[in-house]
């Protein structure tokens, strides 16, 4: 499709390509910069970061790899993990786990160690809602760290997680307050805007509608995008339609019964989907949680 023909005048960070294009490049690491320190209101302050290897293998040839939408690390040492998730999986929070013990593995040094470990964050922006929060409709802002249960005292402050549950985030320009309330309004409604909203005067937004201009895309990028867009179009009426197949069945058999099988359902429809847009199975893994070996059997 050519650029001219393109209904939206930026992209949207909610797809592959578009979260990767706007925070996992170098020419575009001030924008990364940019929402990390927004995410932490200036309590830590990232001037730096390189971007590292986001495929990560086992100490086996035969482990489980992973592959990170964006992995890099700051000037004085600290990992960061940070994520787009758009489907909802059964064990999310374990996957988030899983991620986190690469870059914790891979500080160990040979020889003498005396085991200090660099701060690991896995930052994780989810289109989705967790069940057991839904019905807290304001409390999206998630940050996760080992804590003692009976001080309510954080035990371990160098493992953090932070999750950020989009569709709970439902200010409108008029009523955006800080640097963070902007990051998060622009991560669910850019590919909506028309143009810049009069809200988003910071420097670094300058950089960000630049970047987001779909019409100085190349042609390569411009196919790069809009097979992304069609993934990420195919995920969400997946979803949609198995919600609402598992919700219906839920009446009869309990709810969380038909939840459960409707997001089965749901993965397999979106691997099909997925593949039949010529997406590699590593990329469909990444999306729906799945093993390759069980993607190459669908």
């Amino acid at each position: 499709m050519p650029v001219n023909e393109w209904k939206e005048r930026y992209i949207d960070p909610r797809t592959d390509f578009g979260f990767k294009y706007l925070f996992g490049t170098p020419m575009n690491k001030e924008l990364l910069i940019g929402f990390l320190n927004a995410l932490f209101h200036g309590t830590y302050i990232i001037k730096d970061l390189t971007y590292l290897n986001g495929e990560q293998l086992g100490i086996r040839k035969e482990d489980r790899r992973a592959i990170f939408d964006v992995y890099c690390e700051t000037e004085s040492g600290e990992k960061f993990i940070v994520e787009m998730q758009n489907v909802f999986q059964q064990f999310f929070k374990d996957r988030s786990v899983y991620y986190s013990t690469f870059p914790i593995r891979e500080q160990a040094k040979r020889g003498d160690w005396d085991y200090r470990l660099e701060s690991v964050y896995t930052v994780g922006i989810l289109n989705f809602v967790f069940d057991e929060d839904k019905n807290s409709k304001d409390y999206f802002h998630h940050e996760v760290k080992l804590m003692d249960v009976n001080t309510k005292k954080v035990f371990y402050d160098k493992l953090t997680f932070i999750y950020l549950e989009l569709p709970k985030f439902t200010k409108t320009e008029d009523e955006l307050g800080t640097l963070f309330e902007k990051w998060i309004f622009v991560l669910k409604n850019l590919s909506r805007l028309l143009e810049r909203p009069a809200a988003l005067q910071e420097r670094v937004f300058n950089r960000l509608f630049e970047a987001a201009s779909i019409a100085r895309f190349t042609p390569k990028q411009l196919r790069e995008y809009e097979d992304s867009v069609k993934a990420y179009r195919d995920i969400v009426n997946a979803v949609n339609t198995a919600r609402k197949e598992g919700h219906e069945e839920g009446h009869e058999k309990g709810l969380k019964e038909g939840l459960e099988k409707g997001r089965e359902e749901e993965k397999i429809e979106i691997v099909r989907k997925m593949k039949s847009d010529g997406l590699l199975d590593d990329v469909i893994s990444k999306y729906t949680g799945l093993p390759i070996e069980e993607i190459e059997r669908i």
